[in-house]
């Protein structure tokens, strides 16, 4: 009964999102994920950290991305990550191609990433493989835990 009024054309919702993202390029606003994959700008790379008893470690996935060209910076208790992942795709093929979803981040990228107090930011050690890019950065001697002997006075 219902059927022929819930039949759109084809091309009617690619439509709403292409005036979608054109009202969020004329207005500034903050560019939404395009799928439940994928990141809002500014997340990226995404970052796992941990501690242990001598270090705080980050993971920065960032595949794609030439380790000559990130930059690591320390700044008042700031770790900073900044670096550029490139299209694998030219600019001609981008031309030809009507895009309708875009889950891989490409371009320039900064992340900024707050540290806690007792870090020792003159050691900082980053190593980069397959992608993942490792920042060890270790606790100052003077607030690890230590074990202090007791004397028994007689």
């Amino acid at each position: 009964m219902f059927s022929s009024s819930m039949q759109f054309p084809n091309n009617l919702l690619s439509e709403f999102g292409d005036i979608q993202r054109q009202f969020e390029q004329f207005f500034g606003v903050v560019e939404s994920p395009s799928s439940i994959r994928a990141v809002r700008r500014g997340t990226f790379p995404s970052v796992n950290m941990g501690t242990t008893d001598d270090a705080i470690e980050i993971y920065a996935l960032a595949p794609g991305v030439d380790a000559s060209k990130l930059e690591l910076t320390v700044d008042k208790g700031l770790l900073i990550i900044a670096g550029e992942r490139k299209n694998p795709v030219s600019a001609d093929e981008q031309n030809k191609l009507s895009i309708y979803a875009r889950e891989r981040f490409d371009g320039a990228f900064k992340r900024v990433i707050s540290l806690p107090e007792d870090v020792d930011s003159e050691n900082v050690n980053a190593t980069y493989k397959n992608g993942v890019l490792r920042v060890v950065i270790p606790k100052r001697e003077s607030t690890k835990p230590r074990r202090i002997e007791v004397h028994n006075v007689i």
